[in-house]
């Protein structure tokens, strides 16, 4: 399946905790709570852009299955990072915490930042991110 598709959220748990885990700002954090923000994925081969619009921020990175690159995590850093892919899996580890993205099924994206830090090692600060996000369409 190609992950190649715009998708709105759906719906989102543990939100707050886990981007004041992460680092972002209260005023950020409760600004974005209610926002269902819209993501963008264009995937042609191993290379992916993605555009993840909350409000007024956009969020765009773009990368290379299996290749280190420059991605801005939520908190508007820059990290390298190497994307890997396996299946309908996406993961990346962005300041030590794992991002995995799963296409479930042809309109369905999952967002999961289930707390494990680079190594595997579990952090008990770190609450699970979830997104159900169903694509509105092809681009």
């Amino acid at each position: 399946m190609s992950f190649s598709g715009k998708y709105q959220m759906e719906t989102h748990d543990n939100f707050e905790s886990f981007m004041e885990a992460v680092g972002l700002p209260d005023e950020l954090i409760q600004e974005g709570k209610d926002i269902k923000s819209i993501s963008e994925i264009e995937e042609t081969g191993d290379h992916f852009k993605v555009t993840v619009t909350t409000g007024t921020r956009i969020l765009t990175n773009s990368f290379t299955i299996g290749q280190e690159t420059e991605l801005e995590s939520p908190t508007g850093e820059r990290v390298n990072s190497v994307v890997t892919r396996e299946g309908n899996k996406l993961t990346a580890f962005l300041n030590g915490i794992e991002y995995v993205t799963e296409l479930t099924d042809a309109n369905t994206l999952v967002n999961v930042s289930p707390g494990h830090m680079a190594g595997g090692s579990r952090s008990d600060t770190i609450s699970g991110l979830i997104y159900t996000i169903n694509k509105m369409g092809s681009l």
